[in-house]
């Protein structure tokens, strides 16, 4: 009987799409109905006129291929082992266009941030470490490898996709975000993406060199865009936005947190953050206090953006917008700062800070003054009603 199933698997993994009544058979049942989950081993084009169920984990194994057509929606069951991993050597293509996005959320009946695990993908290109090459475990399955030497590695593409109510956690330090990149090369596609509602960070990049352009983050109870172990990426056009009525239950989210290395540990590792954000917008209209004027213990807005832990940061064209915090850009921490040799061009627009103890709202490095120039009107992400008017996201002021 299993030598059956085994030249059933053969036969079925040479199909590429499959309808609502289809099985595939491997080494768990990928496709069950409009239910999802288990390992992909092979090829697989879903159906945008199917409503998909993500019934648990969804491994895209080495050589394996998942399509998503635009116009496809997969609903997650609520659990912190409802999530799609990428693989190294797998691939995923996410075909959405404006009219038509994919749109990846949550299946509860009220969903809200933290519901599922998310988007992660797992590459071959650099990470930090001790020596170049170094690789890792995924954050939410260590047996889940990233990192190596390719920096042009390919994953696939993605792009006019919606990923929402993201965040699922296990514990404080074992947590999905919205998009998860270890470790992901160049050759990947990753553009046109809208992460909102979610808990933890957004998108995080855990080294690699992969490239994001157009990406709009709405209600992170976190960070908008974080950055640790080694990444050396560009993104290009970002708007992060907490709109009126949030309130961050984090007790330290941030528009931008970058590391140079993991949790900073490793500060003589080879390979640090070195990477560029260009047109970003960060917008505070929500209801979250400053954290020097918040009760002992409260949560609270201490930096807009924060450099640390051996990172170089290269942002240009920085807008930063409402709200109240404590400073706006910090490169001081208690494991190591962020590097002088960063560069920062900003505007600030109706924000509030301690300019007494930070003037100009800047904690420099203790070893050494970065290069962080006030430059008055910085429009940060170019017109962004107009670049994502395909989200349906309206609460812009």
């Amino acid at each position: 009987m299993k030598k059956l199933i085994f030249m059933l698997a053969a036969v079925a993994l040479t199909f590429t799409a499959c309808n609502k009544d289809e099985k595939i058979y491997e080494e768990d049942n990928v496709l069950d109905g409009n239910l999802l989950a288990g390992n992909l081993n092979g090829s697989l084009e879903l159906d945008a006129e199917v409503e998909y169920l993500l019934n648990g984990t969804l491994n895209i194994r080495k050589g394996a291929k998942l399509t998503i057509p635009a116009g496809t929606t997969i609903k997650a069951k609520p659990g912190f082992y409802s999530y799609i991993m990428v693989e190294q050597g797998g691939k995923i293509f996410i075909n959405g266009t404006a009219d038509e996005p994919v749109t990846l959320t949550s299946a509860a009946d009220e969903p809200k941030a933290g519901d599922w695990g998310g988007l992660h993908i797992n590459g071959y290109a650099p990470i930090s470490g001790a020596t170049e090459g170094t690789t890792n475990g995924a954050e939410v399955d260590a047996s889940k490898k990233y990192g190596g030497t390719n920096a042009q590695d390919n994953s696939g593409s993605i792009t006019y996709m919606k990923l929402m109510y993201t965040g699922a956690r296990s514990s404080a330090d074992i947590e999905h975000n919205g998009l998860t990149l270890n470790g992901v090369g160049n050759g990947t596609t990753i553009e046109n993406i809208y992460i909102p509602y979610g808990a933890d960070d957004a998108i995080e990049w855990f080294g690699g060199t992969v490239n994001v352009t157009n990406l709009l983050v709405v209600n992170q109870d976190d960070d908008m865009f974080d950055v640790t172990e080694g990444w050396s990426g560009t993104l290009e056009n970002a708007f992060g936005i907490w709109t009126q009525g949030f309130s961050s239950t984090e007790a330290d989210p941030r528009g931008i947190e970058a590391d140079g290395n993991m949790d900073g540990n490793g500060p003589d590792h080879v390979g640090q953050s070195d990477f560029v954000m260009r047109n970003i917008s960060i917008v505070n209209n929500s209801d979250t206090p400053k954290f020097s004027e918040t009760p002992e213990g409260a949560k609270g807005l201490r930096e807009l953006i924060k450099i640390r832990r051996g990172a170089t940061a290269t942002l240009e064209n920085i807008l930063l917008k409402n709200g109240d915090c404590d400073v706006l850009i910090d490169f001081q921490d208690s494991k190591h700062d962020g590097t002088p040799q960063s560069t920062i061009s900003y505007s600030v627009e109706s924000v509030t800070y301690d300019e007494t103890t930070y003037p100009g709202g800047v904690r420099h490095p203790k070893e050494g003054e970065a290069t962080v120039n006030e430059v008055a009107g910085n429009t940060g992400c170019p017109n962004p009603q107009t670049l994502f008017m395909w989200t349906g996201f309206t609460e812009w002021n």
